[in-house]
């Protein structure tokens, strides 16, 4: 990359998306630095079903061995068969983009459509729709805008993302978990309780960027896919969704910076950006740079670094607001804190006469710092309140819409929901904020059934009868963080 120099305690080589030495989060995820060179092979001229999954393997292979190769011939392994597997892998039901093509409209004469859009694709006159503007509620009040992309685009986006995957799965760092195959949650909750529990944490930075997938520079985003994408092919599709725009109310704007939150590409295109502006230099910082202990976990744009010494995370804030400065990115200051936590935390506190530790939030849940019944520390997570009645107000509105269903349609339907939210929150220790939430959804469903007419007659006695033939019991559906941590890793990881 051209542009980059040393700056902040990191050298990013040219045409070099990763040349750091092995690191404890690439041991954490079972993998060894590659050695060798690349040879990328041509596929096939015709892709059968069994032969692209193998092309892509070589293109995985090939990325493995070579962490400098930059792939020159990548849109040939979007076949029509790799098409028509992005197509039937999109949610039917999902909101039509600007063109209001849904799912089934395109899947009459879907092969017929597949070969025209195979055809434009490779003699470069596909051109990207723009985004259709929607907003949905977030869980302090606010609005956050989404981009509906075409369902034209939303195929395009898939299988190159399908493609792309087979080189960044390669290259991105263990402590990274956002959008990944493979990955989810509850992987970056388990490192991260499992750090601050077997590790020397006493300092957490809990980090969120403000309005990242509105603030990534086009700019930068294309050098940083240059690394490792030679194929000019592939890299001005990506500037055709990126600068494709955005529609609302009838009105186009153009898009200068930032990715559509919704797009299908725009989760890669994310962790390609932090990548290389955050996590490789994070991973440089702490071996050159810090005198105790570090650990990273990072979902999207939401991170946490837990530090030894304090010296440390105060050095490191200073610094990380430099680096994402130079990309266009900043802090969120209300989201942003840097406090005392680990099994010393009150101790520390408490010698300042500073009360009790604080507490921080990260995926939906509110991290404690606990006592055992032995006195020992013991992390205790929490469903986040906020998070819990956002939830609950949305419930409240849908049941009012929903009241005069027959009883057993709203008991199935919110059986589901709440067997939905237990699969994601019933973790150990968190069972008595789970009965809250379920006594406050309980008492939203007794007054949408008693307001059904001025004569209804609905009792408590009822409603306790329907939760206990329609929602499901309560219990504990995920094992402590550091039990399924070390199960996932065989117990080879050092945490970092």
């Amino acid at each position: 990359m051209h542009d980059m120099e040393k700056s902040d305690g990191l050298v990013v080589p040219e045409k070099s998306p990763n040349n750091a030495v092995s690191t404890a989060a690439e041991v954490m995820e079972g993998r060894s630095p590659a050695k060798g060179n690349a040879i990328e092979r041509n596929a096939p001229r015709t892709q059968s079903r069994t032969s692209a999954p193998s092309a892509l393997d070589r293109v995985r292979e090939a990325a493995r061995r070579d962490r400098k190769a930059r792939f020159t011939a990548l849109l040939h392994h979007v076949t029509v068969e790799r098409l028509r597997d992005a197509y039937l892998a999109l949610e039917r039901r999902a909101a039509a983009g600007v063109d209001g093509v849904t799912w089934t409209q395109y899947g009459e004469g879907l092969e017929q459509r597949l070969q025209d859009l195979h055809a434009r694709l490779h003699r470069g006159a596909y051109r990207a729709r723009p985004s259709r503007r929607v907003y949905i509620p977030k869980p302090d009040g606010r609005q956050r805008p989404l981009g509906v992309a075409s369902l034209e685009d939303k195929i395009v986006q898939r299988a190159v993302v399908e493609v792309l995957n087979a080189i960044y799965e390669v290259d991105f760092l263990g402590f990274s978990y956002g959008f990944r195959p493979g990955r989810n949650p509850h992987q970056a909750l388990d490192a991260l309780a499992t750090a601050i529990a077997q590790r020397k944490v006493n300092w957490v930075l809990d980090a969120d960027i403000r309005g990242f997938f509105d603030a990534i520079d086009h700019g930068w985003m294309v050098k940083f896919l240059e690394h490792r994408i030679g194929d000019p092919r592939i890299v001005r599709l990506i500037q055709k969704w990126l600068a494709a725009g955005v529609l609302q109310d009838g009105e186009w704007s153009s898009t200068k910076e930032g990715t559509p939150q919704g797009a299908t590409v725009s989760p890669l295109l994310a962790n390609v950006y932090l990548h290389y502006g955050f996590d490789l230099w994070v991973q440089q910082w702490r071996k050159l740079h810090a005198e105790g202990e570090v650990i990273v976990v990072r979902y999207a744009d939401d991170f946490v670094l837990g530090f030894q010494r304090e010296g440390d995370a105060r050095r490191f804030r200073h610094a990380l607001d430099l680096r994402l400065k130079r990309f266009g990115l900043e802090l969120h200051p209300d989201k942003t804190r840097l406090i005392c936590f680990g099994r010393f935390a009150r101790q520390m506190r408490g010698e300042r006469g500073q009360g009790k530790p604080e507490t921080f939030d990260f995926l939906g849940f509110t991290h404690v710092c606990g006592k055992s019944k032995a006195g020992k520390f013991l992390l205790i997570r929490l469903t986040s309140k906020p998070r819990m009645r956002a939830k609950l107000r949305a419930l409240k509105v849908e049941l009012r819409r929903r009241r005069h269903q027959p009883i057993k349609e709203q008991g199935e339907w919110l059986g589901s929901v709440v067997r939905g939210y237990f699969q994601y929150h019933a973790i150990p220790m968190n069972g008595k904020r789970l009965r809250g939430f379920r006594s406050r959804l309980l008492r939203h469903w007794f007054r949408a059934l008693r307001g059904r007419s001025q004569r209804d007659r609905t009792t408590w006695a009822k409603v306790y009868a329907l939760h206990d033939r329609y929602l499901p019991e309560l219990k504990t559906l995920h094992p402590y963080p550091w039990e399924r941590f070390d199960a996932r890793t065989r117990g080879k990881s050092r945490v970092r």
